[in-house]
């Protein structure tokens, strides 16, 4: 089969699953009587269901799991706080407009579009241009704004909709902005993700939990991002819901207590080295990953592993979920390592979960922010002898050189480090001046040997005080749904064979409704049992739904089957009923009873439907 082949099948396949979930109403484009907006949808009733099911397993899985602090924190953040993180000066995206209608599009959007087309459609393209199409798109993270302008120009790249010309790309700050209080003067923004309000909590949820490291703390929340031109339905919208971990640690110790339990687990990774050398992803241990320094630390490496086990329990196929690590061109220049885990869908592979390890940058910058001391302390049980570098700014000298800039001067030259700090003293001695570079003026100025004083000296000390490194994993919910949708779905024929159905095989753990109850026919005597069924199932904390319509039982199936309900409950009898599996479609007959405690088992996940199988008589319909 060839790439266009291959791409029509699939945009078939997305198609079947797009128009099941929204007739279903799994979910629908939001405020749809008004032609509803780009990138906002509403959940429907099953969608609603296996989204609260997903999210009650992320808290097992990880809040209860790991003893974590969960915190709820307000979608809507003062500038102040976001100036400190680097949204409001770096969470752009390059856009171009069409120069006569003024529709906005994604400068990369439209040159990946250009190069995957060409590539999967275009038989005629030469070796040397193939090579130069996949390059660009390796490249694309890496292009300035000049440099995308020049490609879409280049290759003639015209808007979709008009053809007509484009704008040369400009940055634009995907942030919502809005106003705190009705005097305009408090400037805030929407949420761009919910890290932030962990991090400005994490003195008091470091008192909390006793002063000690290490610690983790979660979030689940709705986080905003104003898409340029949002696209491929559920996986880019400008509100989604974000389940985040923010694990704090002893920058000198990322060892994990627990990360044997993870250590044999094997699945695909594709390290940097890998990618760069054009091969594929391939399976490795997770402990070897960690041993040979593939992935940085334990901490990462224990964290990539129950990520794995979250994803694949929730009914993610395996062969179809990697670990990718970032290029050296992804990586944010404080980082110490970073991987997504991404999940193939028709769309390709898609970033579901960032796996980061963000050193201290996020405390440092709203310790420097705020001027609280954003820090934790490792007391010594004896004291020790520490060499410590010792800065002292001479504010008298720096105020006649620098005056209105003195401070900034004065907070520069005490924020250096031992390496920059030593290098200038080399030069004060050498040279009587050193240059030297103010981040916050952006600019060199000159430094002489009167205005700063630099020497080490030995120091007792009863205490350590660092600031934490953060590990953080951050899913994205309705990106983690959507790949399920598409992994849980399938056709089969009815019957008679002259008809196709749809299936979703989700595992009971996610499944939005857990168990059908049919009468057999219209019968009062079947639909009290029924009720009676009914009855038992909320007691034990089931979901359910009764069909009493007098349909057949077969299309009472197919409809429930659609909705990926695992059981089926025919009553047909007044003392047992027969239970019915969605996929293998086998029946067992239970009495009335039991039916209850049966589901609620298959459905906990304590037994399997094999399990059950060979304790109850089998039933042909």
């Amino acid at each position: 089969m060839d790439a266009a082949q291959e791409a029509q099948k699939r945009e078939a396949f997305r198609q079947a699953v797009v128009n099941t979930l929204e007739r279903r109403l799994f979910y629908i484009s939001s405020f749809k009587i008004y032609r509803g907006v780009a990138g906002l949808y509403d959940y429907g009733p099953p969608g609603c269901a296996v989204k609260a099911n997903v999210l009650a397993f992320w808290r097992q899985h990880f809040v209860l799991e790991e003893n974590m602090l969960e915190v709820d924190c307000p979608c809507v953040t003062p500038e102040v706080v976001l100036k400190a993180s680097g949204h409001v000066e770096k969470f752009t995206d390059l856009m171009v407009k069409d120069e006569k209608t003024g529709t906005c599009y994604r400068a990369d959007h439209l040159l990946k579009d250009y190069c995957k087309e060409k590539l999967e459609k275009d038989t005629n393209l030469s070796a040397e241009k193939t090579a130069e199409l996949k390059h660009v798109l390796a490249m694309l993270d890496d292009f300035s704004a000049e440099e995308l302008g020049a490609k879409i120009k280049g290759y003639g790249i015209t808007a979709p909709d008009t053809k007509n010309a484009l704008s040369d790309p400009y940055p634009f700050n995907l942030m919502f902005q809005t106003s705190i209080g009705p005097s305009g003067i408090s400037p805030g923004y929407m949420r761009p993700e919910t890290a932030q309000g962990i991090f400005v909590n994490f003195k008091d949820l470091y008192y909390y939990n006793g002063n000690k490291l290490p610690f983790a703390a979660a979030q689940i929340g709705q986080a905003f991002r104003n898409e340029i031109s949002p696209r491929q339905g559920l996986l880019r919208v400008r509100e989604f819901t974000l389940a985040e971990i923010e694990h704090f640690v002893d920058p000198d110790d990322k060892s994990h207590p627990k990360f044997s339990e993870v250590s044999k687990l094997e699945f695909l990774m594709f390290p940097r080295e890998d990618q760069v050398s054009g091969r594929q992803a391939r399976r490795i241990p997770i402990g070897e990953a960690v041993s040979q320094g593939i992935v940085n630390n334990e901490t990462l490496g224990y964290f990539i592993g129950r990520v794995y086990l979250f994803l694949s329990q929730l009914g993610i196929d395996k062969d179809r979920l990697r670990f990718r690590q970032h290029l050296a061109n992804e990586m944010a220049h404080y980082a110490a390592d970073c991987w997504d885990a991404e999940i193939e869908c028709s769309y390709g592979w898609i970033e579901c979960v960032g796996i980061a390890d963000r050193s201290a940058y996020d405390l440092r910058a709203h310790t420097d922010k705020s001027g609280v001391a954003l820090v934790a302390q490792e007391k010594f049980s004896e004291p020790r002898e520490v060499e410590k570098l010792i800065i002292t700014p001479v504010k008298k000298e720096l105020g006649l050189a620098f005056k209105g800039n003195q401070k900034m001067v004065v907070e520069a030259l005490e924020a250096m480090g031992e390496k920059e700090a030593m290098g200038m003293k080399a030069d004060l001695e050498v040279k009587g001046e050193a240059e030297f570079h103010v981040c916050t003026l952006d600019k060199v100025v000159t430094i002489k040997k009167n205005m700063v004083s630099i020497s080490k000296e030995i120091k007792k000390e009863h205490q350590r005080v660092f600031t934490p490194s953060v590990i953080e994993p951050s899913f994205g919910i309705g990106r983690i749904i959507y790949c399920l949708y598409e992994h849980s779905f399938y056709t089969r024929a009815n019957k008679d064979g002259d008809e196709q159905l749809n299936v979703f095989r989700f595992p009971p753990l996610v499944a939005p409704i857990k168990c059908t109850v049919f009468p057999l026919v219209q019968n009062q005597q079947y639909e009290e049992v029924a009720k009676k069924i009914a009855k038992s199932l909320t007691a034990v904390g089931i979901s359910y739904k009764i069909d009493i319509t007098g349909t057949s039982i077969g299309k009472r199936y197919a409809r429930t089957d659609e909705l990926g309900v695992p059981l089926a409950i025919t009553v047909d009898s007044t003392t047992s009923v027969t239970v019915r599996e969605r996929d293998s479609k086998q029946q067992i007959r239970v009495n009335v009873d039991e039916v209850a405690s049966l589901v609620k088992s298959v459905t906990d996940g304590v037994s399997t439907w094999n399990d059950i199988l060979w304790k109850y008589p089998t039933h042909s319909s």
